[in-house]
């Protein structure tokens, strides 16, 4: 299994969010509203999004008029999302109990990585009502300026560089659907935007291996991150990723 799959693995990582609820709520981007939109299409109306955390991508749901409910693990994350009037179950998605209830749309923003996947898709096949559809949608930052590599050269001297390549990649994450017996397409949704220093810092602080640094290296980190981007901010390309898989 690739390595970024294996992630659930890691609970320290997993669970490092919550300690971060507000600023992930108020730093992580938006999804673009075409990908939304793709999502739900007009036949989705009940859907369950899955480790939901502060409910960034709930809120955009609702707002396209979906019936949603939420099942986030952590309850600090939980507690910003219901604090939106989001419905929220709090358990781990292997533990949650469906009670008979299925969906139209199961949804994991940029949460797939964070449940094992053995365990999940045959739940997932079983809540989904016929025509039903899983749907993997997460963003991809990619620094083009400052590069990736002029980043990672500061990044090495706080953590394992592999382990901060976090965007994934789509086509391995499709291999392990379509052998769970899943009919997958993928959808890009290319963005190119700017950060200032402190926004792209703000943003990186809202990533698990940056939140379970000690809190002296993760202020080591933030002044020379901030040193490096300077007064010229950070260009971004990169893309928005929807996988949406439908059981065979």
């Amino acid at each position: 299994m690739p390595a970024r799959l294996n992630l659930f693995t890691n609970r320290q990582r997993a669970n490092s969010f919550g300690s971060a609820a507000h600023n992930y709520d108020a730093f992580r981007p938006r999804y673009p509203d075409q990908l939304i939109d793709d999502v739900l299409a007009s036949e989705a109306h009940r859907v369950l999004e899955v480790g939901a955390g502060t409910g960034i991508a709930s809120m955009q749901l609702i707002e396209r008029g979906a019936d949603l409910l939420a099942v986030e693990p952590d309850a600090r994350m939980a507690a910003v999302a219901q604090a939106k009037g989001i419905p929220v179950e709090i358990a781990t998605f292997e533990e949650w109990e469906p009670a008979g209830r299925q969906f139209d749309r199961v949804v994991f923003a940029a949460s797939f990585h964070w449940v094992d996947p053995a365990a999940a898709l045959p739940k997932i096949s079983e809540i989904l009502n016929d025509g039903g559809r899983l749907a993997l949608i997460w963003n991809r930052l990619r620094p083009t300026n400052p590069t990736r590599a002029e980043f990672e050269s500061i990044y090495r001297d706080y953590m394992d560089v592999e382990t901060h390549r976090g965007d994934g990649n789509p086509d391995e994450v499709v291999e392990l659907i379509a052998d769970a017996g899943f009919t997958v397409t993928q959808r890009r949704y290319p963005h190119d935007v700017h950060y200032t220093a402190q926004q792209w810092v703000d943003i990186a602080f809202t990533f698990s291996n940056q939140l379970i640094l000690a809190e002296d290296k993760a202020a080591q980190l933030r002044a020379r991150l901030l040193e490096r981007i300077g007064s010229a901010g950070v260009s971004v390309g990169g893309d928005a990723v929807a996988i949406l898989a439908t059981p065979v």
